[in-house]
């Protein structure tokens, strides 16, 4: 049976190839035979006879004799043209001649003011009426220029606009001229061909790879599922956030299978000219029924797919959603696509409209999630691989250290180690390596030679000094592990954290968090008497993650079981709030006072610890980068141990977290917050101190 289904195809393929050997008409032929006409014309338009060169003596005997007309002296070019009576063309030329286009003489001569001195003596001599005229000669190359330029312009003009509007020279499968701007987009991958991707060069993603894994096993042996009256889904849809490894998933897909594959993204498909979506979408799946059975995998979905209705622009261009009906129709309509399966992926589903999302279409929607320990692992091993490393080098260390990081973060960090270890002249890449990249991508490039004065570096301490003094005294805040006043990118200072994987977080845990955050405006106020610009992100943070806390979780004390959040994304261009002013007003009242109540336990807490605070702000000032073990020198042990922190003291105790500087700055909220729906928040946990330009 599997022969069957793919005989159809393979019968159809072979004439396929016959027929690409024959030469195909291309428009630019057409431009040739112009262009090459055109210059015929040009050449031949002047005097059908040609010319004759003939010396000074003819020139006389024939000028002497009466049989020249007219004279044309060329100035620049010291030659004299002669155009032959016509009752003397016998006399000059014999019986070849022809009388209605005769040949011109030509004579070179030794400059126009001799020629025209013996003109001037031989009229007198003689008395001959031969007309005489002066003139400069042109060149072929100019006249080329004048004559053709203006055709040579239009038809260039006309192939730059006719490139563009077919989306660039032999862009995609539909070539490079107008006839095909309608014409599919995307790039075929037939079976068979090199440098495919399997799972096995996929690391993680178990559960996505088992709900893909029908996918394959039925285009591989669909006997096993038709004989039990089974039907494949039509269409598999990926979502996740960026950098998790749908794409990568879909070409494994195509990879296992060995089917043909068609790979485009959502923005091929729109266009400035009416018509051309939809036109490319049936030029799509006219292809992909041909090539059956296939996979079309359409990238970034998101850009075509968006919930019809929902236009920001307001009705003013409604391409987009008759792409999205001809989109709709092709994937479930009257007409049969049998074998051809759909993959999408995108990370915005929740603007996706819920006609491309019902069954019959989109019939499973598989979550590619953030990795979790054991996929980082793995994920660190196929990343390790190619690397020249050192002994010291350990995957599970290193995903232990690196709790929200995505697989395309984990790349960049192994290429940003591999470059330090390069520019550093080390023959292999070391574990501090690694710690310097993670350092180097969470907190930007360090900046020692940035100018600093003393007082802004005792500033900076203090501040540091107060986040981490609350991190560690802290029920609940997350695991300091190291602080330093060295600016990184556009951070004056940084305190490095390891988040705990949670799943659900309370709110004593966001409250404590809150209070750590404030920490540095804390300290500054306390134990500087002034506050300044350095906690810029703190303050964002904060204040995000008190309105989250009133609007979105139903935790204020008037607003308590209420949540204002939208999931379905449906007001996002809505020009209304889902609660009235007076609500609002609510809401922002309880923000300020939830804020200030942490700010105020913050204060109290630093000032029952002053004297540890200033014994750190000094060894930071000192040191400049300070490490755990210096806070539990100076605050003795800390009271409270996370699942987290045993794994961090586990690796110390095993000689493997040296030093560590693997603070991960990534929100620990991307747990439950995120998960139940938060809108993502990019900050970075760390507290930067970002510098803000004075007024």
């Amino acid at each position: 049976m599997e022969e069957n289904n793919h005989k159809g195809p393979a019968n159809e393929f072979r004439p396929r190839q016959n027929r690409g050997r024959q030469p195909k008409f291309n428009i630019y032929w057409i431009y040739a035979v112009i262009l090459a006409g055109l210059v015929a014309a040009n050449m031949f338009s002047g005097k059908g006879g040609g010319s004759r060169e003939i010396s000074w003596t003819k020139m006389e005997e024939y000028i002497s004799a009466g049989y020249i007309r007219q004279a044309t002296c060329i100035s620049n070019k010291n030659e004299v043209e002669l155009i032959v009576r016509k009752e003397a063309l016998k006399e000059v030329f014999g019986q070849d001649v022809r009388q209605n286009n005769p040949p011109t003489l030509t004579v070179k001569v030794p400059s126009a003011d001799e020629f025209n001195s013996y003109v001037s003596q031989i009229r007198k001599e003689k008395g001959l009426d031969m007309e005489v005229v002066y003139k400069d000669g042109s060149n072929l190359l100019v006249n080329l220029l004048v004559n053709l330029g203006p055709f040579i312009l239009l038809i260039l003009i006309w192939v730059f606009f006719m490139r563009r509007m077919s989306g660039g020279a032999g862009g995609g499968t539909g070539g490079g001229n107008i006839f095909s701007v309608g014409k599919s987009q995307a790039r075929l991958f037939d079976k068979g061909s090199s440098n495919r991707v399997t799972f096995k060069d996929v690391a993680g993603l178990a559960e996505a790879k088992q709900e893909v894994e029908e996918i394959v096993s039925f285009l591989k042996n669909p006997a096993k599922y038709t004989e039990l009256g089974g039907k494949i889904p039509k269409g598999a849809l990926l979502v996740g956030p960026p950098g998790t490894g749908k794409t990568l998933l879909a070409k494994a897909v195509a990879g296992e299978a060995d089917v043909p594959f068609f790979s485009m993204s959502g923005s091929d498909f729109v266009e400035m000219f009416v018509g051309v979506g939809a036109s490319r979408v049936r030029d799509l799946f006219r292809q992909a029924k041909e090539k059956a059975p296939c996979i079309i995998f359409i990238d970034e979905i998101d850009a075509v797919g968006r919930a019809r209705g929902k236009n920001p622009n307001m009705g003013a261009n409604d391409e987009r959603e008759n792409t999205l009906n001809q989109l709709l129709t092709e994937m479930d309509g009257f007409g049969t696509n049998s074998g051809v399966i759909i993959l999408a992926a995108t990370n915005r589903a929740d603007i996706l409209d819920k006609a491309l999302l019902r069954a019959g279409r989109f019939d499973r929607q598989i979550t590619v999630d953030l990795p979790d320990l054991n996929e980082r692992k793995e994920i660190f091993d196929v990343h390790l691989a190619p690397l020249k490393l050192d002994d010291s080098i350990n995957s599970e260390f290193m995903a232990k250290q690196t709790p929200g990081f995505s697989g395309a973060d984990i790349a960049n960090v192994c290429n940003e180690a591999a470059l330090i270890a390069a520019r550093k002249n080390k023959k292999a890449v070391q574990k501090q390596d690694f710690l310097d990249a993670v350092d180097r991508i969470v907190g930007g490039l360090e900046k020692k030679n940035k100018i600093m004065t003393a007082e802004e570096r005792r500033a900076i301490a203090v501040h540091e000094a107060g986040h981490a003094t609350l991190g560690w005294l802290l029920e609940y805040a997350h695991p300091l592990i190291k602080v330093t006043i060295v600016p990184r990118g556009k951070a004056l200072g940084a305190a490095w954290y390891l988040p705990e994987e949670r799943q659900l977080t309370t709110l004593e845990q966001m409250l404590d968090e809150l209070c750590s955050t404030l920490g540095g405006r804390a300290a500054e106020e306390l134990f500087l008497g002034r506050i300044s610009t350095g906690a810029l992100n703190d303050l964002e943070r904060v204040s995000k993650q008190a309105y989250a806390i009133i609007a979105y979780y139903g935790m204020g004390e008037s607003l308590r079981n209420v949540s204002y959040y939208d999931s379905t994304g449906a007001g996002e261009y809505s020009f209304q709030k889902p609660f009235s002013e007076k609500t609002a007003e609510q809401i922002d009242k309880e923000v300020k006072e939830l804020i200030d109540v942490q700010y105020e336990r913050a204060k109290k807490i630093l000032l029952e610890n002053a004297d540890g605070h200033r014994r750190l702000a000094d060894r930071l000032v000192e040191r400049e980068v300070i490490f755990a073990d210096d806070l539990e020198d100076i605050f003795g042990k800390r009271r409270w141990t996370s699942r987290t922190e045993e794994l961090f003291q586990e690796n110390q105790r095993l000689g493997q977290a040296e030093n560590l500087s693997a603070a991960i700055s990534t929100e620990s909220a991307r747990t439950a917050g995120e998960k139940s729906g938060q809108p993502e928040n990019p900050m970075p946990e760390s507290d930067p101190g970002q510098e803000v330009p004075k007024e």
